[in-house]
């Protein structure tokens, strides 16, 4: 009678551990900043507490602790050590448990936990590499297969294919990993300076367009953006009297300047253009909403236009033009460039 009263106790104390092994789950979750002092009481009253607990209070205690985002480190070693029924909730979502602690849980046990930390949401680098050398510092099955010996072909079959099961499970962790990267690499990597195909400023007619800029010397920039254009004259003196730095904005965009240069021009060129507005000038609000290839078409589309109308090869340009109509040919054409200086110059 009295072992089976005792066989009774024991149920009713275990319950009442994993009861306090809870609460003191729940305690420690209200903590949204812990002390070094609360920290490490927690620690001292959680692990006695998780082994003399059953099981499924086991689970939910790492389950509830795979929230936190602070927990002592011997905590979280504790935790990663135990079986990967239990320890796999926290080595795949716990953000507390630091990159050399799943190292060491990923070189002290086997591919379960391996498996858990690589399907986490996030790896470091540290992480990715360490998890590469420890899979290539395995040994492979086929270089064992050999010794089996040839009697009784059928009994090492089981074991060849679960190795093979296994070897293809971590292979394909690994490829994922890897695809991953690479899709972050390609997404982060975009190579914007690829412009085969596209007129390019070369680094003397940017270095010129920068330096007439800042001098405001707008008759010197419109020669050497006709220059860029391969276009006349004209159609560079029409984009710089745009006196919202829309079309010079473009024009720079299709030519390939730096950003912070383009901003640089536009800010001096037009001064309004310089006015702060969420941190960053007008100038820099009207190159980032540019499109690349937009700028391309339209750019383009206006210097078809300007070979249209302005050829100098053409019949006109073959006949000696009036003595007395090259004055006024001359004061036409330089008339909305003094306009521009004008404006300029009126900060």
């Amino acid at each position: 009678m009295r072992d089976r009263f005792r066989d009774l106790e024991g149920p009713m104390a275990i319950r009442k551990k994993d009861v306090v092994l809870m609460a003191t789950v729940s305690s420690f979750e209200n903590l949204s900043h812990p002390t070094r002092s609360e920290l490490r009481q927690f620690a001292e009253l959680f692990m006695p507490l998780f082994q003399a607990s059953s099981e499924e209070a086991r689970r939910q205690a790492v389950a509830a602790l795979s929230q936190c985002e602070n927990m002592p480190a011997a905590v979280a070693l504790f935790i990663g050590n135990q079986p990967i029924e239990v320890a796999a909730p926290f080595l795949t979502a716990s953000k507390a448990i630091s990159d050399d602690t799943l190292i060491t849980i990923a070189r002290t046990h086997g591919a379960a936990h391996v498996k858990a930390i690589v399907s986490r949401d996030a790896l470091s680098p540290k992480v990715i590499d360490a998890l590469v050398a420890l899979r290539q510092a395995e040994p492979r099955p086929s270089a064992a297969a050999p010794a089996e010996p040839p009697a009784m072909p059928l009994s090492p079959m089981p074991a060849a294919t679960e190795a093979d099961q296994e070897e293809a499970r971590r292979l394909a962790g690994e490829e994922a990993l890897r695809e991953r990267i690479r899709g972050l690499a390609g997404h982060l990597g975009r190579d914007d300076e690829d412009r085969l195909g596209l007129r390019t400023l070369s680094p003397i007619q940017e270095a010129l367009l920068v330096r007439f800029a800042r001098t405001r010397e707008a008759t010197h920039f419109a020669t050497a953006l006709a220059d860029a254009l391969s276009a006349s004259r004209w159609l560079a003196e029409r984009i710089m009297l745009d006196l919202s730095g829309q079309q010079l904005a473009t024009t720079l965009t299709s030519l390939g300047m730096g950003f912070l240069d383009a901003v640089f021009v536009l800010e001096k060129l037009y001064p309004h253009l310089g006015e702060v507005q969420h941190n960053v000038s007008r100038a820099f609000l009207i190159l980032d909403a540019l499109d690349p290839e937009e700028c391309h078409a339209r750019v383009e589309a206006w210097r078809r236009a300007d070979s249209y109308t302005y050829n100098p090869q053409g019949p006109a340009a073959a006949q000696p033009a009036a003595q007395p109509q090259a004055p006024a040919h001359r004061f036409t054409r330089q008339a909305p460039l003094r306009d521009l200086k004008s404006v300029i110059r009126a900060r």
